[in-house]
């Protein structure tokens, strides 16, 4: 029986979410599966079968704050800590194979542990893609106009980039490995063997080695029972779910719900306890968390950050998004989904409530249902229940190598 350790980076939930939905697809009689995470997701963790070990992430917090300010989410000082605990539990485990998702300092230790390593990662990220960039919510865009702060933006990008590359390069050299080059996402993809938990349609790369895969879609919600208003909701009008998740900006949520107070709607929304309670108009429900999928299927529009997790539940369930987008990578990803017709980005650092009225009532009568369906179809067709454990069976196969890393 092969071992594989699951190590999530409690940056965000999409980071413990992924690890968990893809260790669930291991078969239990072919790996013994165990899981590393912050004690802050065992609200999470304790409710899967797997053996749980400890292992430190940085503050959330600390997390956002440096995406806010364009700074590089890791410091030297936090890999080295990192890198120092993984070493730790990859000698206490010993697995076949190491699988993490947005552990940096696994470029580092499992390297040195000589353990195979499968980075999960987005595609649009890889550095086999092409992407036009937009510039995220940073402190220019508090002063200037977007169209400035996003010139300015792409010709400080290259070297932006760079400078977000330093600290893990730094320690990679300390530890006698060679630098990554100064592509950030060379950094968020290297790996062994490295994962796109992305549809391909969406996300077309060009000369991708064999070690890059594509998984499809992680869908996943937490394991959380329905409110007690579920089975109550009204059904002669649309439901709208709206969800600023984990990383999204939580304050803007009470403007969101009552720019749709006076639509002919349902509004349910999870406020994945982000942001500070308030008044919720007559036509919404509000709670902490909701089961994500369900919620999207009983809805004709899903309201969001615009990060992978809720449009990936959007998109298997056939139902548009409208992403309020703060960071970077929420533009890329909304940036392709608007590319196939199935939602629209917003900037939540420019919220109009009066535009996102406009952009609901377009979305709920045109043919952004149609794409957002076909692209459904898609998702059923490309299963991470049935290409994750082909990819894993390979990883651990005798004398398979990935990348050369």
């Amino acid at each position: 029986m092969k071992s594989v350790l699951f190590i999530a980076e409690a940056a965000t939930l999409a980071h413990i979410a992924r690890p968990l939905a893809l260790a669930a697809t291991l078969d239990p009689a072919s790996y013994r599966v165990e899981l590393a995470c912050d004690d802050r997701c065992r609200w999470l963790t304790d409710r899967y079968p797997f053996p749980r070990h400890t292992l430190s992430s940085q503050p959330s917090g600390r997390f956002l704050e440096a995406l806010a300010k364009g700074s590089p989410v890791f410091d030297a000082a936090t890999l080295r800590a990192y890198v120092k605990d993984d070493l730790a539990l990859l000698e206490r485990v010993k697995p076949d194979l190491v699988v993490g998702d947005f552990r940096l300092s696994l470029s580092v230790s499992a390297r040195l542990a000589q353990i195979p390593f499968l980075a999960i990662s987005n595609a649009y990220w890889s550095p086999y893609a092409r992407q036009r960039y937009v510039v995220g919510s940073l402190p220019m865009t508090r002063i200037l106009p977007i169209a400035l702060a996003n010139l300015l933006f792409n010709a400080a990008r290259p070297a932006a980039f760079a400078y977000h590359t330093l600290p893990l390069n730094r320690v990679r050299r300390e530890n006698g490995l060679g630098s990554l080059g100064c592509d950030l996402r060379r950094i968020y993809c290297d790996g062994d063997w490295v994962a796109y938990a992305d549809l391909p349609e969406l996300f077309p790369l060009s000369h991708v080695p064999p070690n890059h895969r594509f998984l499809g879609p992680v869908v996943w919600s937490p394991p959380v029972r329905p409110p007690d208003w579920w089975d109550a909701l009204p059904t002669d009008r649309p439901i709208v779910y709206v969800t600023l998740g984990s990383s999204g900006l939580g304050s803007l949520l009470p403007q969101i719900t009552a720019a749709l107070a006076d639509l002919p709607l349902t509004v349910i929304a999870a406020t994945a306890t982000t942001g500070t309670p308030f008044a919720a108009p007559a036509n919404a429900w509000v709670t902490d968390y909701l089961p994500g999928l369900e919620a999207a299927r009983r809805s004709r529009l899903v309201i969001c950050n615009g990060g992978s997790p809720t449009s990936q539940q959007a998109l298997a369930a056939g139902v548009p998004i409208i992403g309020l987008a703060t960071n970077l990578d929420q533009f890329l990803n909304m940036a392709a989904i608007e590319s196939a017709g199935a939602g629209v980005v917003l900037r939540a650092d420019r919220f109009s409530a009066n535009m996102l009225r406009a952009h609901v009532q377009r979305l709920l009568s045109g043919e952004s249902g149609a794409a957002a369906r076909r692209l459904a179809t898609s998702t059923a067709a490309c299963r991470c229940d049935r290409n994750f454990p082909q990819l894993v069976g390979q990883a651990v196969a005798p004398g398979e190598s990935g990348g050369d890393s």
